[in-house]
């Protein structure tokens, strides 16, 4: 779900402005589970310009303190939600951690870089949320430190329905700034896609894997 729609069309545009979405649905991408992709995502885009950057930092806080309060530390998840974390950590004075993708293969073997400890309350960060599978899984290693997952905020989510049905098995709240309907909906209004590209996109969204069937 999205925080505040005001908010999310405002960051819609920007996303778009600065080319941190990519819309395709004639020529699909292809993510990593083979899934065929009419929309590639790539938030790490918005770092480079400082307007944007503080906005989101500033919503960021907003729905922290709206949804969770004040929680013990914040922790970013790799490799998107590791800047944007800092960020919003160093607004907050808080403490700071970030959960690698995978654990270290030498050293410790850690999956979490900087001190966690039992019993915080901890707030994660994230920048794009998909399926959920890397989000959970973050959030499983958060709270194998003995830590109070109190949610997941990610910057934007495709609102897929299978996404919606892990966090609702895990019992993992979640929240994004912005969504693909919002998104595809400021997108049709700038003149960026037309009406039936936008039709082909919402297709995509209640079945990715049915879509993307046949297409090159």
């Amino acid at each position: 779900m999205i925080y505040n729609r005001d908010s999310a069309r405002k960051i819609a545009d920007f996303l778009l402005q600065i080319k941190a979405v990519k819309l395709q649905p004639e020529k699909p991408f292809t993510w990593a589970s083979g899934i065929k992709s009419p929309i590639y995502c790539d938030n790490r885009l918005t770092l480079s310009y400082p307007k944007i950057r503080t906005y989101l930092r500033q919503q960021f806080v907003s729905v922290i303190f709206d949804l969770y309060g004040k929680p013990d530390i914040i922790v970013g998840i790799a490799t998107g939600g590791i800047a944007q974390g800092a960020l919003v950590a160093q607004d907050l004075g808080l403490p700071f951690a970030y959960v690698r993708s995978e654990a270290k293969g030498h050293g410790t073997g850690k999956m979490i870089e900087g001190e966690v400890q039992s019993g915080q309350s901890a707030v994660l960060i994230e920048d794009l949320i998909s399926t959920g599978g890397s989000s959970l899984k973050a959030a499983g290693a958060v709270a194998g430190e003995k830590c109070i997952v109190k949610g997941i905020v990610s910057i934007f989510s495709y609102n897929l329905p299978v996404a919606e049905d892990a966090f609702r098995t895990a019992k993992v709240n979640f929240t994004a700034l912005c969504d693909f309907p919002i998104l595809i909906e400021r997108a049709v209004e700038t003149n960026y896609i037309s009406e039936q590209e936008a039709t082909s996109l919402k297709e995509w969204m209640k079945n990715p894997e049915k879509w993307g069937a046949g297409k090159a």
